[in-house]
């Protein structure tokens, strides 16, 4: 049950993490620029700065989840017959809305956040117009549906391969009624929870975007506001982290080529996805935590879960980790130190998040640079370095082997700048500066100063590494 028995759409996949590496470069130019303006080195309109704002966290989030849905595709089509019209129409609405939401961002001035939190799209104060937040509204939904559609094919050929959502997700070895060799391969109960709770998440998503629209067109058409809240972050809060979960089916499927051991799926290791699949799905009141007009139990349970969250998958994700590598020897190149990258960067980044997560310190920390924080450590340093791993690794062929020169600068520059550039979300959060404003106190400058070069040693780094892929896209296979 575990070979692979497909071939899987290399060349709609290769072409796929082209883009995931050029848009990455520009959003990460698009956070050099910010943390330049809060420096005061240089000084851009802050209408200019909260569109940047705007662009830069939906195109992120959606290009985070674009890595994640290329490797959970890539790796399924090896088990699974998934259908190429399916990623072709999906990648084509993902596009198409990158487009509208660009367009209506730097055309018609939309600069309510990537959170597009209601009623804010129809409440600009005169800075956008409604037909603006109207297309980029649509543009979510565009981007959503085309994920719909590549989940509900992944989940259609898995449920029918390993004789339902059961199967694919090894309840039977769970419930003690299959044994391990014959459960599922480790990615594949990864990709059938992450397609699980992502419908969910999108669907919730679509109903609240849906009733923005309506009250942008109709503004008698009103919606509860706390519930729209809750709406939203059910969505954004599953989506992001099914990014991730997406993302590290890429370890799962490539660091066993290095070590020259599978990635088996054990007893604990089926518990843990699907007692993760439940806990995204209830945790996302943690994002929450200032709005009194919640629930107390809501509030507790968030905080909660947050504690719990980290410690099924990631702890057996990141402690198998470690076991295959000191079982060793490893073959380290660009791909396998990145992959161990991520999941490192993975594993560090939950720390200041289940902090986060704690009611007496969101009260402080929630509206610092503490929160971006968290989230740049493990997007960043998860799940861009896991997607550049597998960048690596898809044109491993037609490169040097081993860890050359290049391939140890790429990783080093990268490493230090994002380290460095996280870190001082953290430093400054601690001292309280405010997130999200334009314009930064004259005290709150030195830490953007220093946040900028890192930043520029953060895109130096991943611009050498997508050259790298780049360029080992048009080689020719090593002899």
């Amino acid at each position: 049950m575990a070979e692979a028995r497909y071939a899987p759409q290399t060349a709609m996949v290769k072409f796929t993490m082209i883009l995931v590496g050029v848009v990455l470069i520009l959003m990460m130019t698009f956070g050099l620029i910010m943390r330049l303006n809060q420096s005061g080195m240089i000084e851009i309109d802050p209408i200019l700065f909260y569109e940047i704002l705007t662009a830069h966290g939906a195109g992120m989030v959606g290009t985070a989840g674009l890595t994640g849905a290329a490797i959970m595709w890539y790796f399924m089509g090896r088990y699974v017959p998934l259908v190429g019209a399916v990623y072709a129409i999906f990648l084509g609405l993902f596009l198409l809305g990158v487009v509208l939401i660009l367009g209506a961002i730097f055309v018609g001035g939309y600069a309510g956040a990537w959170t597009f939190l209601y009623p804010l799209p129809a409440m600009s104060g005169g800075l956008w117009s409604g037909g603006a937040a109207a297309i980029f509204l649509l543009g979510y939904i565009s981007i959503g549906v085309g994920f719909l559609l590549m989940h509900l094919e992944v989940g259609r050929q898995l449920i029918r391969a390993y004789g339902g959502v059961g199967g694919a997700l090894a309840w039977p070895l769970i419930f003690g009624k299959g044994k391990p060799e014959d459960a599922p391969p480790a990615s594949v109960i990864a990709a059938m929870a992450s397609t699980i709770f992502n419908v969910l998440g999108i669907v919730v998503g679509a109903a609240v975007l849906v009733a923005s629209i309506v009250n942008l067109l109709v503004p008698g058409f009103a919606v509860n506001a706390l519930l729209a809240k809750n709406m939203i972050y059910i969505f954004g809060h599953i989506f992001i982290n099914a990014a991730i979960y997406m993302a590290v089916i890429a370890v799962y499927e490539i660091v066993p080529e290095y070590t020259g051991k599978p990635w088996r799926a054990s007893r604990v290791f089926a518990i843990s996805w699907s007692v993760i699949l439940l806990f995204v799905v209830i945790i996302y009141p943690h994002h929450l935590l200032q709005d009194v007009a919640m629930p107390a139990w809501a509030l507790v349970m968030g905080q909660i879960i947050s504690y719990l969250s980290g410690i099924p998958l990631l702890a057996v994700t990141a402690f198998s980790l470690l076991v295959y590598l000191r079982a060793g020897p490893v073959k380290w190149d660009l791909a396998s130190a990145l992959l161990v990258l991520g999941v490192a960067g993975w594993t560090v980044g939950v720390v200041p998040a289940v902090l986060d997560g704690m009611i007496m310190v969101n009260r402080v920390m929630h509206n610092t640079q503490w929160v971006p924080g968290h989230f740049h450590i493990y997007l960043l340093l998860g799940v861009v370095a896991m997607g550049f791993g597998f960048m690596a690794w898809l044109v491993r062929d037609a490169r040097t082997a081993g860890f050359g020169t290049l391939d140890r600068l790429g990783v080093g520059v990268f490493l230090t700048g994002g380290a460095g550039f996280t870190l001082m979300f953290l430093i400054s959060g601690a001292m309280s500066i405010p997130r999200r404003w334009a314009d930064h106190a004259p005290e709150w400058q030195p830490q953007a100063v220093i946040a900028s070069g890192f930043a520029v040693l953060t895109i130096l780094g991943a611009l050498l590494i997508v050259v790298l892929y780049l360029r080992g896209l048009t080689a020719r296979k090593r002899a």
